[in-house]
């Protein structure tokens, strides 16, 4: 029984192996010459000028909320169209009720403006 564990377990530890090795590579081997720009603090490309607890427009959370939306949208909808044929009316007036709780999500954000580029 153990031995259907035995591909598994040696995944992991090539993976770890790996994971450990690489950086490890690449700390002891790569180049080291520090100077004023490399250790700079980098944000955008530019010297960070405001405070860093500065409010946020409320279009990034709206950005957010779209990218879950779709995420989500996505990550069920591939699995339900895999059994769509087998699946009984349950499963798709339930597939109906989660788009249209997502397509609403969607008209308001599309209300607010979040799909406007400034």
């Amino acid at each position: 029984m153990l031995e259907n564990y035995v591909p598994i377990a040696l995944f992991i530890i090539v993976s770890l192996a790996i994971g450990l090795i690489m950086p490890t590579l690449g700390f002891i081997l790569g180049p080291r010459k520090p100077d004023e720009e490399k250790n700079s603090p980098y944000e955008c490309g530019f010297e960070a000028f405001e405070d860093a607890r500065m409010k946020f427009d409320v279009r990034y959370y709206l950005v957010a909320i779209l990218f879950i939306i779709f995420d989500l949208e996505i990550a069920f909808l591939f699995p339900w169209a895999v059994i769509f044929k087998d699946a009984g009316i349950f499963e798709f007036v339930a597939m109906l009720i989660f788009l249209l709780l997502l397509t609403i999500g969607f008209i308001y954000e599309w209300k607010k403006g979040a799909l406007e580029w400034e």
